[in-house]
């Protein structure tokens, strides 16, 4: 299964929980595994608990310790200045696994799905979802 989601970038948190958790239980799997997948270089997916002050601290660290304003090597090569983009995404990788039990994620009482953009643009982002069945 793929949905698709519209982005601002500059790390644009969304949660993607209710989405997912609605492709695994159409998916009709017990048990198993959830497979997020969204391609791409420059987006990573993670799990956290979505309350508006702690995505602020999330967004703030990110910025502390991969500054969007600091001149990468990669910036000279395209000329988009999206190098710290690149690093973010190699770091909070594009794809994300969460257990499947009962026909449900399994999830911490405040655990969510989030999909990060750390483009520095608007995007248009292809989540893809693959649910498969323990043996």
């Amino acid at each position: 299964m793929k949905f698709n989601i519209s982005t601002k970038g500059f790390t644009d948190i969304i949660d993607i929980t209710e989405k997912v958790s609605k492709i695994v239980k159409d998916s009709k799997v017990k048990d198993g595994i959830c497979l997020i997948s969204c391609p791409g270089s420059t987006v990573g997916l993670t799990t956290i608990e979505y309350e508006p002050e702690l995505l602020k601290d999330f967004k703030e660290f990110l910025e502390k310790i991969i500054p969007s304003a600091q001149e990468y090597r990669h910036d000279s090569v395209w000329g988009e200045k999206n190098g710290f983009s690149h690093i973010r995404s190699a770091l909070i990788k594009p794809f994300l696994a969460v257990p499947v039990e009962d026909g449900k994620l399994i999830l911490g009482t405040w655990q969510g799905i989030a999909l990060l953009d750390f483009d520095n643009r608007p995007r248009e982002r292809e989540i893809i979802i693959k649910v498969i069945k323990s043996s």
